[in-house]
């Protein structure tokens, strides 16, 4: 089904790179807002630096793929020290065929961690590529959010690993 992650996880934190390795993934497609921070928030997540670290330990490439604006976008992604598509337009596979390109694995070695079901994972079904949904860092505070949160509802899985 088009809004089914390959898999759900409590946090962008839970995903090892075991879990990875066993999904035959080598290169992670990565979401800012509510997955790796909250919302217009400049600083990351507690404890994402160790874990970018520890999955540039084990060889996993990663980049960032977000519908956000470069001003946003560019300082996030320079902290981070990761690569990055700003201006995505997921769901459409676009931001993630450059990602793609650039990161130069085959799309059957990627898979895109974020946090919304109608734009990072049925992006990553588009273009044909794996998925991971973890639940917003926080609740929405803008309208347009809160209704697309309440249409997710039914098709949000049961359990997050």
């Amino acid at each position: 089904m088009l809004f089914t992650p390959t898999r759900a996880y409590k946090s962008i934190l839970s995903v090892t790179p075991e879990i990875l390795r066993e999904m035959g993934v080598t290169a992670l497609i990565l979401d800012i807002d509510n997955t790796m921070t909250t919302h217009d928030n400049p600083t990351p997540l507690e404890g994402l630096f160790e874990w970018l670290d520890n999955m540039r330990k084990n060889n996993i490439k990663m980049m960032i793929v977000s519908n956000n604006h470069v001003p946003r976008v560019t300082p996030f992604a320079q902290l981070l020290g990761l690569d990055f598509i700003p201006e995505g337009a997921k769901p459409l596979p676009i931001g993630y065929k450059k990602a793609a390109e650039k990161l130069g694995v085959p799309k059957s070695e990627i898979c895109t961690i974020g946090d919304q079901l109608f734009t990072d994972i049925l992006g990553a079904k588009l273009f044909g590529i794996k998925s991971i949904l973890v639940p917003p860092i926080e609740p929405e505070k803008n309208v347009f959010f809160k209704i697309k949160r309440t249409a997710e509802k039914p098709f949000l899985p049961k359990k997050y690993l």
